[in-house]
């Protein structure tokens, strides 16, 4: 018995002799159906007869296996069919299409049994990856083998299709992001493609108006403004009437979103204040599993969400929370629900509000990126290690890389990447919302399931003056600081990139280096006053070690990608098999460009807001979710 493969870990052995190859482009895969597959649940039954015959139970339909395929690729997990219970002829005719960018010896379609305790494997199909290089579709009837490359019973068969297109030959990848007014943007995300409306992108919790960050000159002749984040969202906050819907990972309610000078109530007060004037206050946070009570004790958990602090704050006011465990749902194994429910988490970081649309009326404005609101994030460029601790940190020390807290510092840096949409994709942000309130409420036995009969959702279509997603007052195709909006990610090696150099000859000349960097930050802060630490140094402390140097790292929990100066992606998740594989945790992310400010239109380097700068990460919208 192995554990559930989401992971990607269970791997069918290739045949040695097969040669790895690139396959950069898609997979169109169609899994039509199994014959003969052998049964897997003769253990099961036995003990069940046994259990029986022990307890005087009713006689039951013996059961057989509960089938279905995942295909891996170079190891990675890229489909999964669903589970048919209890057959040995199952009939999937299931269709996926794959990006790809992996170099493999073989496409696997691994056929397993999903069972209570695991997912048990019952053999593979090997399509080796020199045959799809052609292009040609290859289909068939295909043997269903053991690792030992015997059949797994008389029979047992796979029928499947698959159908290698190389990037080359993917027309929509050939003009850029905007190869006219018909682009539909990127294929099968969750979302599609919205246009028009405004984005704003931000670089860290905070940039200080004091010329911490150079002049970036934009397209259209005026300098880039910085946006302030927590400013923004605390504002708009302030100014909703109708809602306020946040997602996160960890929601600190004691948290101040502005720090400058301004009189900024706490987000917890700010979010009462708001619920008392009839807007409606709704939380999703994720549920940390090892903050529990324990004979009475309330742990702290080993995350420090402080999810049930936060719940125990506004209990009794009429801000409205869940606390939301990540579940694998009933079709994964036992264990698998197991593994997620401890191991994974909703690493969503959303808010929601209604804002002022002018004329009367109001709109749907969102929050979406890498910042949670919680503790240890309110940051600036300059990434102050101590000078800060109290002041602005006072009350907000976090540096979790040491054994012991001690607010003497240095504090942990962070640096991370936002974005506001103003767009008709805000509303696809607040979809996504009410989908998981929805599941939130069903999974803590609430009886109303759907939002026709949930009186905690507003509907928005019944508030006549907030404006529908197709309204007159989201910018028009002329505009040339609107934006359109999608996600999209792209894993790069540096082992594909060395490869690709020696087959043009190139490994001489070039390095992979020339093409991908990776960069770790770090800080040094001087002291303001020379000679005034106090106290000795331990060279076994590594925080003592850290204060003696004034130096520690920056933090980098930016999620973001420029693909050629014109597309930008910003969310909540990392280029890993955590994040990407959907199965784990719960993510969302958004990817945009100004079509007046592409390749495709300006016929040179574009000059737009998503500009290959140093210092930030800027972006017609569209918005994906896993």
């Amino acid at each position: 018995m192995s554990p559930d493969d989401e992971d990607g870990r269970t791997d069918a052995s290739s045949a040695p002799s097969l040669r790895a190859v690139l396959l950069h482009g898609s997979l169109d895969i169609l899994i039509h159906e199994a014959r003969n597959l052998p049964n897997k649940d003769i253990l099961s039954n036995t003990m069940g007869g046994l259990l029986k015959s022990c307890t005087s139970a009713p006689e039951g339909a013996a059961s057989t296996s509960d089938p279905y395929v995942t295909v891996l690729v170079a190891s990675a997990t890229v489909a999964r069919t669903y589970v048919i219970q209890d057959d040995e002829n199952p009939r999937w005719a299931q269709h996926f299409l794959v990006p790809v960018a992996h170099e493999a010896a073989a496409v696997n379609f691994v056929v397993k049994d999903s069972d209570v305790f695991g997912a048990e494997l019952i053999g593979s199909v090997a399509i080796p990856s020199e045959s799809l290089q052609s292009g040609d579709r290859v289909e068939g009837v295909y043997p269903v083998l053991e690792p030992n490359g015997k059949p797994c019973a008389p029979g047992a068969v796979l029928r499947l299709s698959v159908q290698y297109v190389p990037v080359a030959r993917l027309t929509m990848y050939h003009h850029g992001v905007t190869p006219g007014p018909d682009f539909p943007g990127v294929p099968n995300t969750y979302f599609p493609l919205r246009r028009g409306g405004r984005v704003t992108l931000y670089q860290d919790a905070h940039v200080p108006t004091d010329g911490c960050l150079p002049e970036i000159r934009l397209g259209n002749g005026t300098n880039y403004r910085h946006g302030q984040c927590w400013h923004d969202v605390y504002d708009a906050m302030s100014q909703a009437r109708s809602l306020i819907y946040i997602t996160g990972w960890s929601v600190f309610h004691t948290i101040h979103l502005v720090r400058d000078g301004e009189n900024g109530r706490s987000l917890g007060d700010l979010l009462k204040k708001k619920s008392k004037e009839g807007v409606r206050v709704l939380l999703l946070v994720w549920d940390d599993p090892t903050s529990r009570s324990v004979l009475g004790i309330q742990m702290e958990g080993y995350m420090g969400t402080r999810d049930e602090e936060t719940r125990r704050f506004f209990k009794h006011s009429s801000v409205q929370i869940l606390l939301c465990p990540r579940s694998a749902g009933k079709r994964h194994s036992w264990v698998k629900q197991q593994e997620t429910g401890t191991i994974f988490t909703h690493h969503q970081k959303t808010v929601i509000v209604d804002a002022d649309a002018g004329n009367g009326k109001r709109k749907i404005v969102a929050f979406v990126g890498g910042l949670d609101l919680c503790g240890g994030r309110y940051d600036t460029p300059r990434h102050p290690l101590f000078r800060t601790l109290q002041t602005l940190h006072k009350e907000d020390y976090y540096n979790p890389n040491y054994a012991v807290t001690d607010d003497r510092g240095p504090r942990e840096p962070w640096h991370d990447l936002h974005s506001k949409i103003d767009s008709p994709a805000a509303f696809d942000v607040l979809k996504n919302f009410e989908e998981r309130w929805l599941k939130a409420s069903k999974r803590t036995g609430a009886k109303k399931l759907t939002k026709s009969c949930n009186d905690t959702l507003l509907w928005i279509e019944k508030i006549p003056e907030i404006a529908a997603i197709d309204d007159e007052i989201y910018s028009s195709d002329s505009d040339p600081e609107r934006w359109d909006i999608q996600k999209k990610t792209m894993q790069m090696m540096y082992e594909i990139i060395y490869r690709a150099l020696q087959e043009m000859g190139l490994d001489g000349k070039y390095e992979p280096q020339d093409y991908l960097n990776f960069f770790c930050l770090g800080n040094r802060e001087a002291e303001e006053t020379p000679n005034t630490s106090t106290g000795s140094f331990s060279a076994s402390n590594p925080q003592d070690q850290s204060r003696k140097n004034r130096r520690f790292m920056v933090y980098v929990h930016s999620k973001g990608m420029i693909v050629d100066d014109e597309y930008v992606i910003i969310g909540s998740a990392n280029i890993n098999q955590r994040s990407m594989e959907g199965t784990r945790d719960t993510e969302i992310a958004m990817g945009a460009y100004q079509p007046h400010y592409t390749w495709a239109n300006m016929l040179s380097a574009p000059r737009g807001q998503a500009t290959n700068q140093p210092t930030k990460s800027i972006p017609e919208s569209q918005l994906q979710k896993s």
